[in-house]
């Protein structure tokens, strides 16, 4: 990257002049295909170029003495049986996932950010078929890159929103948003981590011995975390104030390990967690109202006046073979009945 950048400011100085020369030759690119540009075009709005948003951001395992996955049983790294059940500890209850969930987050949303100012800059409203993507960086264990990728697209007409909207739907499920009266807002992102103690009754659930039944601590973590992903997911609709969300996707990751709480209690300890991650994808839409149409009717006006229809009816029945006489007298009454009015 050639040129002086601050992280703090709006484009890189290759992307700005990426979006300079867009601007200068009026050329676009984008990611949509034939049937979704054509979509978007329905709808009054047009393509204006592709436009991305990317941060690495290095993620170590520290935070507080636990660590970020820590289970928060008081009871774990004791032998014996236990009769208090393990709790989920939840990152949005304020369990040690936290701070590792807010770093997560901040990155994506400096991703969008800067895809939204590269929007801006080429003169767009907003943002569709928007991807987010997260990828280990290249020799780099610790760092991931969060990248996100769209088409920004233009309103034909002269209302331009405040600032830029951002969705993950694509072309035709943005035409079929708007002509439903509703537009979108901002791309949102839930997520949540929980972690649960295997306690004794987790343990024995899951015991091979068992046979078939419910690990009911494990059902617990699941669900607690993705209510944990929707409430995050809500509570940033809430706060731009639209009124409800399209759901874009859904992703749960699962996977055990051994437990910090008790592995610092006693090093010996072959206790185990496990953790699960909730994250939830969609757009904050709200509805619009424009002024009611009139219906419309569709009118069929004669190209010529109803005499002379009834005149050239007239001629073609006596001049064809097999006239019906009777036909021919009611149109040459109604021919004289115009006549007299007219």
């Amino acid at each position: 990257m050639s040129g002086e950048w601050s992280p703090g400011a709006a484009l890189p100085p290759v992307a700005a002049a990426r979006t300079a020369e867009a601007r200068r030759t009026g050329t676009w690119s984008s990611a949509v295909s034939t049937g979704e540009f054509a979509a978007i075009r329905s709808v009054g709005f047009e393509p204006v170029g592709q436009v991305m948003g990317s941060a690495v951001y290095q993620v170590s395992r520290s935070g507080p003495f636990w660590g970020y996955y820590d289970c928060g049983y008081q009871y774990a790294g004791f032998s014996g049986r236990m009769s208090s059940p393990a709790q989920v500890a939840l990152s949005g209850q304020g369990a040690g996932s936290r701070a590792l969930v807010e770093v997560l987050m901040a990155a994506r949303h400096k991703a969008l950010g800067r895809m939204s100012a590269e929007c801006s800059a080429l003169g767009g409203d907003g943002v569709v078929a928007a991807n987010l993507t997260i990828a280990p960086f290249p020799a780099a264990p610790n760092c991931l890159e969060f990248q996100v990728i769209g088409t920004a697209v233009r309103a034909q007409g002269p209302v331009r929103p405040p600032r830029p909207f951002t969705t993950h739907l694509d072309g035709q499920g943005f035409a079929k948003l708007v002509s439903a009266g509703w537009v979108p807002v901002e791309l949102l992102i839930g997520l949540s981590i929980g972690v649960r103690h295997n306690d004794w009754t987790t343990r024995r659930q899951n015991w091979l011995g068992a046979g078939n039944q419910e690990v009911t601590g494990w059902t617990d973590l699941v669900g607690a975390t993705r209510h944990d992903a929707r409430a995050q997911l809500y509570g940033q609709a809430a706060r731009s104030g639209a009124n409800g969300v399209v759901l874009g996707s859904s992703d749960l990751r699962v996977w055990g390990e051994r437990c910090v709480r008790a592995r610092n209690r006693n090093s010996e300890s072959d206790a185990e967690d496990h953790t699960a991650e909730a994250t939830l994808v969609g757009t904050a839409v709200a509805a619009f109202q424009v002024r009611e149409a009139p219906p419309r009717t569709l009118s069929i006006m004669p190209l010529d006046s109803r005499r002379k229809r009834l005149r050239r009816r007239i001629e073609r029945e006596l001049d064809s073979y097999g006239t019906d006489p009777t036909e021919v007298r009611q149109m040459l009454a109604e021919l004289s009945e115009l006549d007299g009015t007219e």
